[in-house]
């Protein structure tokens, strides 16, 4: 597979900042305020073709390499990081696995509707006592006729109240660990699925946080992705995808909040305030980089999955430290209840959670460095 070429990646970084600019920037305050998207943003998003980026074209997509989804990303996170969460959830986690993994008939049946925006996707793996040892799931599945009954609650998923597909795990038996797992594909109006509530959060205000619940859910026969017994992989795969997007999404607060600490340092430059600016500098182009190489990897069809934890290790401490470096160059403004500095600040809180946990990323990355 060959490399994309740069006009790709420029092109959509282009038409994101645009779209961030028209359809984002005058909303933030209120974004955050409300944790709502304003009415029209989500058709806007969708009209914008960014919704389908990447996936098929004889599916409804648009043409985009990964180096040009994390441009992206970037682009919409330097304005809303709740933007640019949806989408990378939408694609990354919700889309995407659908196309990799499923039937012909089920990516002609499910992937147009994501893909023109029309429809919203959702990731559901967290549960309310299991986060990052996905293997220990407890919501269950079982054969019931000629579908599937699950039963069970799902914790901290994105899209999930807006969302009209949900990709979604289950075990069959908790005692099988990571082998009793599968995928299924959830249309939201499943009798016995519903939102039982949505989270207020610190951070990311305006993304959809929820705990979803399976009530006897009756799924049918051709919900199941992939074989039984291959959700847990289906799951790692999707993880390691939206490890790059998520990655993406920090490097654009990490840049936003390096710009708002360089104009803070530049109204008073001081030695200590040039040296806070030049190690955020550092952190931001290293950041870069590691977003960069784990999306052209993936591009080439290459592994990816230590480059992919890397980029979000990386990318979501230098979005933290950029952000604590804007808010102390800021002064006493950035406290302000409505103040962007204060925004980015607890937006960056979430990066190191999300997605697998820093702690997570290490393990990864310890295991790909020593083969074990």
């Amino acid at each position: 597979m060959s490399v994309p070429a740069a006009a790709d990646v420029d092109g959509w970084r282009t038409r994101a900042a645009e779209f961030a600019r028209a359809h984002i920037e005058p909303h933030v305050v209120a974004i955050d305020h409300d944790d709502r998207f304003p009415d029209g943003l989500l058709p806007a998003l969708a009209q914008s073709k960014m919704m389908g980026l990447g996936l098929p074209t004889e599916v409804g997509g648009s043409p985009g390499s990964n180096r040009a989804i994390a441009a992206v990303l970037e682009e919409l996170a330097a304005s809303s990081a709740a933007v640019a969460t949806l989408l990378s959830v939408h694609l990354a986690v919700a889309a995407m696995p659908i196309v990799e993994f499923g039937s012909a008939e089920q990516v002609r049946m499910i992937v147009p509707p994501l893909a023109e925006g029309r429809r919203l996707g959702a990731f559901a793996l967290s549960e309310p006592g299991v986060g990052s040892d996905a293997a220990r799931l407890t919501c269950r599945y079982e054969r019931a006729g000629d579908g599937f009954r699950l039963n069970g609650s799902k914790m901290f998923i994105t899209n999930a109240a807006s969302a009209g597909t949900i990709l979604t795990f289950a075990t069959k038996d908790a005692s099988l660990g990571h082998r009793g797992i599968s995928a299924f594909v959830a249309a939201a109006t499943t009798p016995g699925l519903h939102v039982a509530q949505r989270l207020d959060k610190l951070g990311i205000r305006g993304s959809e946080t929820t705990e979803i619940v399976f009530d006897d859910a009756r799924l049918p026969a051709d919900s199941l992705l992939g074989a039984e017994g291959e959700g847990f992989s289906i799951a790692m795969a999707a993880l390691a995808g939206g490890r790059v997007g998520i990655a993406a999404c920090a490097l654009g607060v990490a840049r936003r909040a390096f710009e708002l600490a360089r104009e803070a340092a530049r109204a008073s430059p001081d030695d200590w305030k040039r040296t806070e600016v030049a190690r955020g500098y550092v952190d931001l182009e290293a950041a870069r980089a590691l977003v960069e190489r784990a999306a052209e990897l993936k591009d080439a069809g290459r592994p990816f999955v230590a480059a992919a934890s890397a980029a979000k290790l990386f990318a979501s401490q230098a979005a933290n430290r950029n952000a604590q470096r804007a808010f102390a160059l800021t002064g006493p403004a950035a406290g302000r209840a409505d103040a962007t500095v204060g925004r980015i600040l607890r937006d960056a809180r979430v990066f190191p959670i999300v997605e697998g946990s820093t702690e997570i990323q290490e393990l990864i990355l310890g295991r790909s460095i020593l083969g074990r």
